[in-house]
């Protein structure tokens, strides 16, 4: 609790120098962005993190939009940008990860049904 630094709430609680009234109204008076509230919300990004983040894509689109807008006929529309990463989202390793064992599900659940539907043509091995 490093709010009350150099004190030690709870220390200063088992110690019994304070109630635990005290050490409540203590606890719920800690700072919205502070390390306890980050772990309660199991989130290493606070609220003005998060909007941030938004801004940024917002910001991103709306350039891509003018450049689309005021580009000439003959030029092609350039694509959105990717959106900022944010935690809980997957690392690009991850999503690569993801996507080649969806591939190769889809490919033994393809194989699978050729061998029930036409055995001659299932791979052998």
């Amino acid at each position: 609790m490093h709010h009350y630094a150099p004190r030690d709430p709870i220390r200063e609680y088992w110690r019994g120098e304070i109630t635990l009234r005290k050490l409540r109204v203590m606890v719920e008076g800690l700072p919205p962005d502070g390390a306890l509230a980050r772990a309660a919300s199991r989130s290493p990004w606070t609220t003005t993190e998060y909007q941030l983040a938004e801004l940024l894509d917002r910001v991103g689109r709306m350039e891509t939009d003018f450049r689309n807008a005021n580009r000439s006929e003959k030029t092609a529309a350039q694509d959105y940008p990717e959106p900022v990463w944010r935690p809980g989202d997957p690392s690009p390793k991850q999503k690569a990860k993801a996507e080649r064992k969806a591939a190769r599900e889809a490919r033994q659940g393809y194989q699978r049904i050729v061998a029930i539907a036409t055995p001659q043509y299932a791979e052998k091995g």
